[in-house]
């Protein structure tokens, strides 16, 4: 089989293997980065000498987080509907995709909204405020990455550029994607279930 008829050919499968790769190491690349952010934030978790604390202002992301881990499903389903050659169905999962996390990151700057306006919390005012917003703003710009990454997917689906000939880079997107949600559980227990 070639490309064209949804095979790989030899040369194909070199490429494909190079591009996984590159996945992968981007991908551990970026938890090393986040693993960083997250064992700071615990390491001077409860070394502020001045309020507020996370207790005091912090409240689970539920609606949020629902979205976020809800996006991981519209985009497999995504990538599925493009491998059985559906374009304009993987382009509805994946404008799906786009609209959850946007409810997520909307969330995101409504707290931080809330945090800076009502409660005082800067990353300035403490350590709690300078590693909380570190670390989650370092996973909501990974979030906008994502999002626009799927967004141009989605306008390529809606304008039938994307063929099922691209279901692996898609698929790469989507890994990248699991990834931030994957993140997100970790970011989620340690600031918003430990650390309070």
């Amino acid at each position: 089989m070639t490309e064209a008829t949804g095979g790989m050919s030899a040369h194909g499968i070199g490429q494909a293997s190079a591009a996984r790769v590159g996945m992968v190491a981007l991908i551990v690349a970026e938890a090393s980065l986040f693993a960083v952010f997250v064992v700071a934030y615990l390491y001077d978790l409860g070394k502020s000498l001045s309020g507020p604390s996370p207790r005091d202002v912090l409240s689970v992301p539920v609606v949020g987080t629902v979205c976020l881990l809800s996006s991981s499903v519209t985009v497999v389903l995504a990538v599925r509907a493009l491998a059985r050659g559906a374009v304009r169905r993987c382009g509805a999962w994946l404008l799906a995709t786009v609209v959850l996390a946007l409810v997520f990151l909307t969330g995101t700057a409504a707290e931080w909204r809330r945090l800076i306006t009502r409660e005082g919390l800067t990353i300035g005012t403490n350590l709690f405020g300078t590693t909380f917003y570190a670390l989650v703003g370092l996973h909501a710009s990974h979030v906008l990455v994502g999002l626009v990454m799927l967004a141009l997917i989605s306008l390529f689906a809606w304008r039938r550029a994307l063929r099922p000939a691209h279901t692996e880079r898609v698929e790469l997107v989507s890994w990248y994607w699991h990834f931030v949600d994957a993140v997100w559980i970790v970011v989620l227990t340690v600031v918003y279930v430990i650390g309070r």
